[in-house]
């Protein structure tokens, strides 16, 4: 080496690597991130990703536990998907004095557009019941993940969403992971379920699935075409008024159907008795309305990238909890179909967020 010439330090040569000048930019863009928003913001992000990461599960677990410890109607189990709407409304009221907005002008149009979704949800939810009861927890979360596909899909043709190379190559790959459910019936059936049931409730989880996409596109083209903005209590208008129609229509059902007379005798054959049962009712209605509130928040508050690596999470998170808390089969067919399953998640956020970060350059 030549006299005067000193040889580059190590952490010279680190912060020329193009590696490390990733790294620097990435924290930096975080570190300008964190400091854009008030500490209120993060301390509400933190509260709604946890909501979503616990309540989702806790909601799956109680509908399967509404099954095995003696339930049998598929009504009451929607009816308490919905049954929660208030506590949109609850939380939707104050938002008018806080934002200092007003309610959106109820349309016929618009109104119209609530009750069919209403409708729709109403029968998503009864899809989902046939799923829970017939199929193991973490067999009925993974199948429900198959909504990403379906989202993406009518999103494409409905909403003219953009899809990219890596999000088909994640629809594909979760659409592989369940056909390899399928393929693994045999170990994964609960021994009072017959083949025809474990069919029959695959079938539902799927077509809930589907139907559960749908609704998700069909909200997405209400707010582009009826409501023209979209902000937080807006999207709230929407939640509690859709759970409000589902839950006339579900409740016409339950009469119809005469399950309202049936909780009495339900809660006296419970497993725990009938102060167990009303808390499997009770804390599933408020678990499913802070999940969906939760992934509400965080689309609002973040991204729809972090919604969808929170929605990611929790399918293992579901599966897991399943297995240790109902003793739930865990083949090694649905062990590979939930890393599959997580690949898939991965492959379509990645190409999500190119999409978007070329929609906002």
């Amino acid at each position: 080496m030549e006299e005067g010439q000193s040889e580059p330090s190590p952490s010279t040569s680190r912060s020329h690597s193009p590696f490390w000048a990733r790294v620097i930019t990435l924290r930096t863009t975080l570190w300008e991130g964190y400091k854009s928003k008030p500490m209120s913001h993060w301390i509400l992000l933190l509260l709604s990703s946890l909501s979503m990461l616990v309540a989702f599960p806790a909601s799956s677990l109680l509908s399967r536990v509404y099954y095995s410890d003696g339930g049998t109607s598929k009504w009451i189990i929607s009816w308490v998907a919905v049954a929660g709407w208030p506590i949109s409304a609850l939380i939707l009221l104050p938002t008018y004095f806080v934002c200092k907005t007003s309610p959106t002008p109820l349309t016929l149009k618009l109104t119209t557009s609530y009750v069919l979704l209403g409708f729709l949800s109403a029968a998503d939810n009864l899809m989902y019941a046939y799923a829970y009861a017939y199929l193991p927890a973490s067999t009925a979360s993974l199948l429900a993940s198959s909504s990403l596909v379906f989202s993406a899909l009518f999103g494409y043709l409905i909403a003219k969403n953009k899809l990219n190379a890596s999000m088909v190559n994640g629809i594909i790959i979760i659409t592989a992971a369940m056909a390899i459910i399928a393929l693994d019936s045999s170990s994964d059936r609960y021994g009072n379920v017959t083949s025809s049931q474990y069919i029959l409730g695959f079938f539902w989880d799927i077509m809930g699935s589907a139907l559960h996409g749908l609704i998700f596109a069909l909200s997405e083209l209400v707010f582009i075409k009826l409501v023209g903005r979209l902000s937080f209590h807006v999207v709230l208008e929407q939640q509690a008024m859709v759970s409000f129609f589902a839950f006339i229509f579900t409740t016409i059902g339950l009469l119809i159907n005469r399950d309202f007379q049936g909780m009495v005798h339900e809660a006296e054959t419970f497993k725990d008795g009938k102060s167990s049962y009303k808390q499997v009712l009770i804390w599933g209605a408020i678990t499913f309305q802070l999940g969906v509130l939760g992934a509400t928040a965080v689309l609002f508050l973040s991204s729809t990238v972090l919604a969808g690596v929170l929605n990611a999470v929790r399918v293992p998170l579901t599966s897991i909890a399943a297995v240790i808390l109902l003793h739930d089969p865990m083949s090694g067919f649905k062990i590979l179909s939930l890393v599959i399953t997580f690949w898939g998640f991965g492959s379509y956020i990645y190409g999500n967020a190119n999409v978007s970060n070329k929609a906002s350059s």
